[in-house]
């Protein structure tokens, strides 16, 4: 079993930034593709950004190109979102997610994961 932890939401004010942490736990396997999604009162769940095992390749969704940021340490079993200019849009629970064994290469498509965390609140507001 594979375990995935966030921290490091908050309560922020527009402009400000962030880091989220995910923490992987069990058998994460430091080859596995990892996403950050997220999900805001009463929207439905968005892809965020995802990275390669390596970590050599990063996809952004198109709401947070420019300004987030996704990284891992294999040596930590942790994936990181760096998230700058936050935006009261940014408002969401933000989950981790870690890629199936077997997946299409899709990073955008939730369906391709099958490890998820309990989330971490942000909040953007003045």
């Amino acid at each position: 079993q594979v375990q995935l932890v966030e921290s490091g939401g908050g309560l922020v004010q527009p402009g400000d930034s962030l880091r989220l942490s995910c923490a992987a736990s069990g058998r994460p396997g430091s080859s596995y593709t990892m996403a950050w999604f997220r999900q805001g009162p009463g929207k439905e769940r968005e892809f965020v950004a995802g990275i390669s095992g390596s970590g050599g390749t990063t996809y952004y969704g198109d709401s947070v190109k420019g300004r987030f940021t996704i990284s891992r340490d294999n040596a930590k079993n942790t994936v990181y979102l760096q998230m700058n200019s936050l935006e009261p849009e940014d408002t969401a629970v933000y989950h981790c997610a870690r890629v199936r064994a077997y997946w299409s290469g899709t990073y955008s498509d939730a369906l391709q994961y099958d490890y998820w965390g309990q989330g971490t609140q942000v909040t953007v507001s003045s």
